[in-house]
């Protein structure tokens, strides 16, 4: 009994993680492509601006050929500041969402229990670490650790209260929706054909 009692609980404690790892890899992806997103969309807005001085440009010059290669150039500049853009805010907010989905599962698997104090913990630490990297003097960067850690409780704990929520409700919307009738003949159809194939096995021998 205590063998079989062993061996469930590492086949829960591995289904837990292969969970959390869905989880962190699904979480990382999409602070990745958020982060892209923002980038490129920020530069481009930012370089919208810019578009006023190459018209002043393109009117000021008679020949085409130099319109031409006025045109073209701010085309590969304003395209270098988007990419650039995309990149670094996709590495930014990607490299916090890892950080901070890891901290979160690392705590809930250490605590035993998945609740807000995970979610405050997780976004405390990583912003405290994120301050820590900004550049600046010793003092400001203690000054940026202690503001991240702060904040990130501030703002982590309630959104980990709301966030255990819904995932209470929606588990218990699952439980009391009523059974499908597809899925429970599947069970039934799949329980007769191994019978079938059971009694083939024994008169084949």
């Amino acid at each position: 009994m205590a063998a079989k009692d062993d061996s469930g609980e590492v086949v829960q404690k591995d289904t837990s993680r292969r969970k959390a790892s869905i989880d962190w890899g699904a979480t990382t992806v999409i602070g990745v492509i958020a982060g892209l997103l923002y980038g490129g969309s920020r530069e481009a807005l930012a370089s919208a601006s810019k578009d006023a001085e190459v018209m002043l440009k393109l009117g000021s010059t008679p020949d085409k050929r130099e319109q031409y290669r006025v045109m073209r150039d701010a085309l590969e500049k304003r395209f270098i500041r988007v990419a650039r853009g995309s990149i670094l805010g996709g590495a930014k907010l990607g490299l916090f969402t890892a950080c901070f989905s890891g901290l979160q599962h690392l705590l809930a698997e250490k605590r035993g229990v998945n609740d807000a104090f995970n979610i405050a913990g997780a976004g405390s630490a990583t912003a405290a670490a994120f301050g820590l990297l900004l550049p600046g003097s010793l003092r400001w960067r203690a000054r940026n650790v202690l503001a991240g850690s702060v904040l990130g409780a501030a703002v982590g704990l309630p959104l980990g209260w709301v966030q255990v929520r819904l995932v209470e409700s929606a588990k218990e919307r699952i439980a009391s929706m009523p059974p499908n009738v597809e899925d429970t003949e599947n069970v039934k159809k799949s329980r007769v054909a191994a019978t079938i194939d059971r009694l083939e096995e024994t008169f084949t021998k």
